[in-house]
């Protein structure tokens, strides 16, 4: 029998996207490997939001046909949608699969679906108009370790946005939703498999249900989670900052069944560099939708996605965005560095910030995001806090995720996937420290 490993890059669509393709691999009769080097056929699911991104790629390319020359490479996923002629031509790759064609990988690898065109190489490439692409593939995600008791389940595609330095909607698409009565299905499946927190996902999560018919919102999706399935905890991935409305607040503040963690997109305070990236707020509208979160929920998570290194991104301004950071109850950043991507209006913008700028700027950054989030971790000790633990890290703690999104070590050995109370006694080098109370 044929065998095939995925190996998946980047965010949490990709990951989702993977899993639908395992699944699909499998119905068409192909074993999974347990590593790509025992695997007949190789299915790289990539990246291309930056050129690290586009690297990692293309480094696993030339590992992954080094250690199995016999096999044969399939790349698809965003890197492949944007760049399909570059990726044919490298060695080892039998075929590239853009997004558009994504949902035909299990016909592809199993010589059921015919080429579109050889562009170049060997390869056989299937890469169409992304944006007259409807289809969402849509498959839990059970991740490994101690994240198999967290499944993330995408219901939201595509995106509509056009920020001036996002390559994501031309490989992407257009926003599209899973229909509500199947996120019921798959979320039902899982409460029924005997999992008790479920992540739900997508490329612009706040966006689900504007394409339905009829047109929804996605209070009303998070609304009948609770309302219709016996989940125990629903989570909220990354969530626009204009889609992070008063009703949407208020639902999450009166259920105690979703947990207590907003991801809310910042990229910057500055007001200039907001319109530059034709972001959709300004500073004012995006504090405004920080406090009211955190009034309505004191022991909250907050987080944000913040770039550094924007072209024309002056010493000031950087510094207006940081005084901005500073100022808003933020309990950790993830902080990006900005890569140009070809196609993008910032690609050719002036005033591009040099690199040793960049990552300074990025560390100031880091350096802020580690002080708030250990004071707000610090404020937890003598507390109690919800968690779901995880897994067993060795013979004298138990690690777990707190409702508000905060590791934690529980001490002694417990059973994974419990929702418990702990009294958290110190606060660790990157979490917390307690016991079950």
């Amino acid at each position: 029998m044929a065998s095939f490993y995925v190996e998946n890059f980047g965010c949490r669509a990709t990951q989702a996207d993977g899993a639908a393709l395992e699944r699909d691999l499998e119905a068409r009769g192909l074993a999974r490997a347990a590593r790509p080097r025992e695997a007949g056929v190789v299915v790289l699911n990539s990246c291309t939001v930056t050129a690290a991104a586009d690297r990692d790629l293309r480094a696993a390319i030339r590992r992954i046909h080094r250690e199995n020359p016999g096999c044969r490479i399939l790349v698809t996923g965003c890197y492949a949608q944007r760049a399909p002629q570059e990726l044919a031509g490298l060695e080892g790759v039998s075929w590239v699969v853009g997004n558009s064609h994504k949902h035909r990988v299990a016909e592809i690898a199993t010589g059921n679906f015919v080429p579109l065109a050889q562009i170049g190489g060997h390869a056989s490439t299937f890469v169409g108009d992304i944006f007259a692409h409807t289809q969402l593939m849509a498959a839990p995600v059970f991740g490994a370790g101690a994240d198999h008791t967290r499944p993330n389940l995408k219901v939201q595609d595509g995106c509509d946005n056009r920020c001036s330095f996002c390559i994501i909607p031309s490989v992407r698409g257009q926003s599209r939703s899973l229909p509500l009565e199947e996120c019921l299905r798959q979320v039902r499946a899982l409460v029924d498999a005997g999992y008790r927190e479920v992540v739900i996902s997508g490329i612009n999560l706040g966006r689900w249900g504007r394409d339905l018919a009829p047109e929804s919102r996605f209070e009303e999706l998070v609304r009948a989670i609770l309302q219709e399935t016996e989940l125990e905890k629903l989570r909220l991935s990354s969530v626009e900052p204009m889609d992070w409305s008063d009703e949407l607040i208020a639902l999450m503040a009166a259920s105690p069944r979703v947990a207590r963690h907003a991801h809310v997109p910042l990229q910057t305070g500055s007001d200039r560099l907001l319109r530059a990236m034709h972001r959709k707020y300004r500073p004012r509208h995006y504090a405004e939708r920080v406090r009211k979160i955190r009034a309505a929920m004191p022991a909250a998570a907050i987080g944000a996605d913040v770039m550094v290194g924007f072209p024309g991104e002056s010493d000031a301004e950087f510094e207006e965005s940081r005084r901005f950071i500073a100022s808003l109850p933020f309990t950790y950043l993830h902080v990006f560095t900005y890569s140009s991507r070809p196609g993008t209006p910032s690609a050719a913008m002036p005033r591009q910030v040099p690199v040793e700028v960049a990552r300074e700027r990025n560390r100031v950054l880091r350096e802020l995001a580690a002080e708030k989030n250990l004071e707000f971790r610090q404020s937890f000790v003598g507390k109690t806090l919800e968690a779901i633990t995880l897994s067993v890290s060795d013979g004298e703690w138990t690690e777990a995720l707190t409702d508000n999104y905060l590791k934690l070590r529980l001490r002694g050995r417990h059973a994974a996937n419990r929702w418990v109370r702990a009294d958290i006694e110190a606060a660790t080098e990157d979490g917390l420290a307690g016991a079950i109370g």
